[in-house]
C-alpha cells in the first residue's frame, strides 16, 4: 500500500470537491481523508492501493472545478485509517 499527501489549488473550495474527492477515494477503496485549506487548497491524505488513480483524478477534479496545481508527496502507509472522510 502506498500513502500520497495532495494540496491541491485553484478555484477548489465551494464547488464540491472535498465530497467529490472523497466519493472518489471510496469508490477506489482508499482511506483517509480531505479538508480545505485557509489559504484556498485543499489537503488530501489517502492511503490504498489505487492511490494513484486517486491522484489523477484529483488533477482533473470535478467539472466545476478548476485545478491550477497539485503538490504531491509520496510515503509508506502507515495504515492508521478505517474510512475516507472529509475534515472540517
Amino acid at each position: 500500500m502506498k500513502r500520497v499527501h495532495l494540496v491541491i489549488f485553484g478555484d477548489v473550495q465551494g464547488v464540491g470537491f472535498r465530497a467529490w474527492v472523497r466519493g472518489q477515494a471510496r469508490d477506489l477503496g482508499c482511506v483517509g481523508w480531505v479538508k480545505n485549506r485557509q489559504d484556498g487548497g485543499v489537503e488530501v491524505v489517502a492511503e490504498g492501493m489505487q492511490v494513484e488513480e486517486l491522484v489523477k483524478r484529483c488533477q482533473k477534479g470535478p467539472d466545476v472545478s478548476l485545478v491550477e496545481k497539485v503538490d504531491t508527496r509520496w510515503s509508506e502507509a502507515t495504515g492508521e485509517f478505517v474510512n475516507f472522510s472529509v475534515v472540517y
